[in-house]
């Protein structure tokens, strides 16, 4: 059952709320000594993740759960980042059980979202051990949960309607996803004109006097933001490149890196201009991932602009 994406979830007591992870959504199941676990596309994760395919022998018979591989980072919190190398890199791997299709070779998908975290908790999660856990549901009211995940550094909130049937493969609406990003300050060095406007801003901070290079945006623009954006940017055009650390060698994973072919696309600025992005995460090669501009802010100088975590 998928998730539709919302900038607002809904605010109401026929829905529960749980924490949205970063990682890899996956149905898992046991049948005899047999056991699965199945990406979205059907990719076997059983070879992948071998601690967790072995810990699904404590599933009951017969039975298929909904949840998500995910990895913790040191602060508890889930990392996509972490999940891409995690045998490599430190963190604990995670599989979050949160819900039920199958119990005991029946199908338990027409029943309410209710009766199925019920069947949930009384037969199957207190059966489960490590690395397998509960995603269990996050209790209060939106505002204070969208402040809570906020404050924890974490990617997002789900709100599913609890009479809602189990839907493979919809989108229909009854399960909603809601990203609720870091954000902070960064200074605009340049950006990519396409036409008589802009396809996306170039950013960074200064640490120890040097402009650094942090990610480029496309997201967040209306049709008057952008307006006042090439106002602004108008006055502010120079020839030389403000970054201390480009070009950089590679794109990278996530195709934020600035190469010297691709800063040949890119007009430049006086690095004045401060906004507010939101943003997901810092990736490992110091670039940030999924970007959004917020909006111009002048109460704070470029070079009063630090990378804040």
């Amino acid at each position: 059952m998928l998730l539709l994406r919302k900038d607002k979830l809904p605010d109401s007591d026929k829905y529960l709320y749980e924490i949205k992870l970063d990682g890899y959504r996956a149905i898992a199941g046991r049948s005899g000594s047999k056991v699965m676990l199945l990406s979205r596309n059907d990719n076997d994760f059983s070879g992948r993740f071998p601690t967790i395919a072995k810990a699904l022998h404590t599933l009951p018979d017969e039975t298929l759960v909904d949840g998500e591989v995910a990895v913790l980072d040191s602060e508890g919190r889930p990392s996509f980042k972490l999940i891409q190398n995690h045998q490599a890199l430190k963190g604990t791997l995670v599989y979050f059980v949160f819900d039920v299709l199958v119990f005991k070779g029946k199908s338990v998908m027409e029943r309410t979202l209710d009766e199925r975290k019920v069947l949930l908790e009384k037969s199957i999660v207190r059966k489960l051990r490590e690395p397998l856990r509960y995603m269990r549901p996050v209790e209060g009211s939106l505002d204070d949960l969208v402040e809570s995940v906020k404050a924890h550094g974490l990617e997002g909130l789900v709100a599913k309607r609890r009479d809602s049937k189990y839907e493979p493969g919809e989108r229909s609406g009854a399960w909603q996803k809601m990203r609720v990003n870091q954000g902070q300050e960064f200074v605009i060095g340049g950006y990519t004109p396409i036409g008589k406007s802009f396809d996306a801003l170039v950013f960074g901070y200064y640490e120890n006097g040097n402009l650094l290079y942090a990610s480029r945006t496309r997201n967040g623009f209306t049709p008057s933001s952008r307006l006042e954006l090439l106002k602004k940017m108008k006055p502010l055009h120079i020839k030389e490149c403000p970054f201390a650390n480009l070009p950089e060698k590679n794109a990278g994973r996530w195709g934020a890196g600035l190469t010297a072919a691709k800063m040949k696309d890119c007009l430049w600025l006086r690095p004045q201009l401060v906004a507010n992005f939101e943003f997901l995460e810092w990736t490992g090669d110091h670039h940030l991932r999924h970007s959004k501009f917020v909006g111009l802010r002048d109460d704070k100088e470029g070079k009063d602009v630090k990378r804040e975590r």
